[in-house]
């Protein structure tokens, strides 16, 4: 059996551990709410994590389009992003798949002698994660902007009802 196979055949496994290594980051309430609920509106955080890390693992094992890993990169760190992390912080979950699939694969892999193949894997996780940090830098610009969009809105609000206050007196 070559690598590829052995974790197309691990999927779920890895998948689930993957995704409890992302929600352990958590506060213990949140975690335990992101694990819980299964409603993807009442849980729109775990579903885009649920729906984000399967894409990506697919996509570690297929030649996937790179806009799909992309959009996939993007909805998970759009949650990331908004929370106060450090960058490191909120791509971490990238590297946390080489942790799963070491801890729910890893002695498999070197009993069939495919921990060198393994490599190649890790490659492009962290090519993934490459590409997590510009998504990051770039969601971080959008809600920078849009903070800033809203502070000049609140400015421009005072000085108007400020403006408003003068003419109401001199009246």
């Amino acid at each position: 059996m070559d690598i590829k196979d052995f974790l197309a055949q691990k999927r779920e496994v890895v998948l689930k551990r993957w995704l409890e290594l992302i929600l352990d980051t958590y506060p213990a309430d949140a975690a335990n709410f992101l694990r819980l609920e299964k409603d993807r509106f009442k849980n729109p955080v775990g579903h885009v994590l649920t729906q984000g890390t399967g894409i990506l693992y697919d996509a570690l094992l297929d030649e996937k389009d790179p806009d799909d890993i992309k959009k996939a990169l993007d909805d998970i760190i759009r949650v990331l992003a908004v929370q106060d992390l450090m960058p490191s912080q909120a791509i971490a979950f990238v590297f946390q798949l080489k942790q799963a699939i070491r801890e729910e694969a890893g002695q498999a892999i070197c009993g069939q002698d495919l921990f060198d193949a393994l490599s190649h894997y890790e490659v492009k996780i962290d090519t993934i994660a490459l590409c997590a940090f510009d998504v990051y830098a770039r969601c971080r610009e959008e809600v920078h902007s849009v903070r800033s969009s809203e502070i000049k809105t609140e400015r421009d609000m005072a000085i108007r009802l400020l403006n408003m206050l003068k003419r109401s007196e001199k009246q």
